[in-house]
This record gives structure tokens, sequence and C-alpha cells, in this order.
């Protein structure tokens, strides 16, 4: 993400791989572990809010090729902070196709991971990590994957700390939210995202933007349910973060 609408940077996505071991390491932000990637000079950061599986390798090794693909100019110190405290979404529950299934996941979504509890938790959490890294931070950036995209649609009004953000397949999309992004967007959606609220978000937004659908994607393609193993979801996973990228 270059941070300020679309970049002609030279970036190149390594391929993905379905049997991942991430690049990174682990610290610890306002009491929640938070995985850490990138050239620790770097002037620019991303702050990842992840969706509701929590730390998963798909998600991991997007973060790292954020940190690590961008060229020497455009280079960024990537956080993903573990705001469910080990404690995500069982996989099981998705799609909440039965009556157990849809009780499970809404007492989760209005539990732990209530979006306006977390999205007050975000001056704080960039605060902290520019105090972690030695001030070393110019310029943030944010990345919503599914229930996160909802986060980065609440934090990314008058006042944000982040000037760009990101949401990929993103999860409960409001038009409304639109009218109060003030900062430039990408929103990469799949085939399963509401078609009519995409476009109702899309036609709200004021600020620079680029809305894409992946029509043959599931949601999560980019995060958890990602099956890497597919050549098709692979290479879509990498165009992916490659809009990202050049964004």
């Amino acid at each position: 993400m270059a941070q300020h609408g679309h970049s002609e940077a030279c970036c190149s996505v390594p391929p993905a791989q379905h049997d991942y071991k991430e690049k990174g390491s682990f610290f610890e932000i306002d009491g929640m572990k938070t995985y850490k990637t990138g050239p620790s000079h770097a002037t620019g950061a991303i702050l990842i809010l992840y969706d509701i599986f929590g730390f998963c390798p798909q998600t991991l090794q997007g973060a790292d090729i954020l940190a690590h693909a961008d060229d020497e100019h455009h280079q960024y110190q990537v956080f993903v902070p573990d705001f469910f405290y080990g404690k995500s979404a069982d996989h099981s529950w998705y799609p909440p196709d039965t009556k157990e299934k849809g009780e499970k996941l809404g007492a989760f979504l209005k539990g732990p991971a209530a979006p306006p509890k977390t999205a007050e938790k975000i001056p704080k959490i960039v605060k902290e990590i520019e105090e972690k890294t030695g001030g070393t931070i110019k310029k943030w950036a944010s990345l919503g994957m599914c229930w996160g995209g909802k986060i980065v649609s609440m934090t990314s009004g008058h006042g944000t700390r982040f000037s760009a953000v990101a949401e990929v397949h993103p999860a409960m999309v409001d038009p409304k939210d639109a009218e109060n992004i003030t900062v430039p967007i990408c929103m990469l959606a799949s085939r399963d995202e509401d078609k009519e609220a995409v476009k109702g978000f899309e036609k709200n937004l004021k600020v620079e933007n680029h809305v894409e659908t992946f029509a043959d994607q599931v949601h999560g393609w980019m995060a958890a349910r990602g099956d890497l193993s597919d050549e098709h979801i692979r290479h879509e996973y990498e165009r992916g973060y490659q809009k990202l990228l050049d964004f």
C-alpha cells in the first residue's frame, strides 16, 4: 500500500505457499500478542485487522508479502494484533448454516468481536507501537480482512491516524460508513458480499478509491479461507495482494 493513492512503484508479490512459515516474530502491544514483520527502519507501517479466525498462515503470509514484496522505497513495518487474545472463532461455525452455528457466531460477534469495542482500541495501539519501535514510523495505513474491514471503516474518518486504508472481503458492508471515510481506500470484495451494499459503498465514497470484486472467489480468500493448494485461488490471492501494494 503506497499510503497516498495509486503508485507506479515496481512491486512484485512472491509466489504464495500453502505450507507457510512466517518470517516475522511476536511481541506484546496493549496486552495482546502481536505479529510484527518487515524492516525495522521502515518509516511506513501497516496495521492489519485480521478476520474472525485470528492468526492463520494465510494472514501472516499476507503480512509478510506487504512487508517484503515492495521495492526499497516503499518498505513497511507490518503489525497484526491478536484482538481475540487467542480465543478466535471456530472454523466449524462458518458458514453459519444451522441454528447452532448462527447462535455461536452471533454471540462471538456481539461479545469479543463487537466492532465498537475494537475500534476504540486503535489509537492506543498505534501510539504504543510507535513508542516500542523507537519513533521510526512516520506514516500509517490499515488493512481489514472480513470482520477487520468493518473496524477499518469505523476508524478512517476525521482525525484518523491512517493516510490510506484497505478492506478485503469485508464483512458488514454499510454504504453509510463510506460517507465518513476521509482517506484513500481500496476495497476488494468477493462473490459472497452483498453486491448492492458494495455498489452503494463505492457510490458514497468522497475520497480516492479503488473498488473491485473478485467474482469467483469466496469470502475470506485472502485470509483464513484461502485454499492456497488450489492454483487458481493462489493466483487470485497473489493478485489481491499485488492490488494492495499498487494502491
